[in-house]
């Protein structure tokens, strides 16, 4: 390990010495971050919604999902059926929720469907989650329908949001990285 990182520090040091390679190595790290961020807004649209994917964050829909899967979504279907799972978000709250939806009902008033929902794993309907005076979500609160998922890849995620200091590291790692291997 220690060699590792006396290997990286020397290679950090030739890489400022010649500015030539340095511009070079600078101009493939924003080739491959603009690049990202292309694929991420293509898959926002092929999926129409804010957030094609998401890491669940707590257990309440064990069995079907364990706290650090990665769900895929897309958010093509204009009406949702009981059993879905979808992930919608609470007004005045950031994180969005994944949970089944468990009942449906259309507004007499304008033939509007609202939606249930229920966390697998919880005893109760997801009441107590919503906005206050909100007993329904509507289909503009749902973020997406989950269509797949990869297990315990969002671990990661998760505990680089629980240790702010994890994420600095990593990014320093990964920074150094892509300026240090020619290729």
């Amino acid at each position: 390990m220690k060699k590792m990182v006396a290997q990286q520090v020397e290679e950090v040091r030739r890489l400022y010495k010649n500015k030539r390679q340095l511009t070079h190595q600078f101009l493939n790290l924003g080739m491959v971050i603009i690049s990202a961020l292309m694929v991420w807004k293509g898959l926002i649209g092929l999926t129409v919604g804010e957030s094609p994917i998401v890491v669940v964050l707590s257990g309440s829909m064990e069995p079907a999902f364990q706290r650090g899967d990665i769900l895929f979504l897309d958010n093509n279907r204009p009406k949702l059926e009981i059993g879905d799972i979808i992930v919608f978000k609470i007004k005045d709250r950031e994180i969005p929720i994944v949970h089944r939806v468990l009942d449906l009902h259309t507004r007499a008033s304008d033939g509007r469907d609202l939606y249930l929902t229920k966390g697998d794993n919880n005893n109760v309907h997801d009441r107590g989650l919503y906005a206050p005076g909100q007993l329904w979500l509507e289909r503009h609160d749902v973020v997406g329908i989950a269509r797949a998922s990869v297990p315990y890849l969002g671990y990661a995620t998760i505990l680089m949001n629980d240790y702010p200091a994890l994420k600095v590291l990593a990014l320093g790692v990964m920074v150094i990285l892509a300026f240090t291997q020619r290729e």
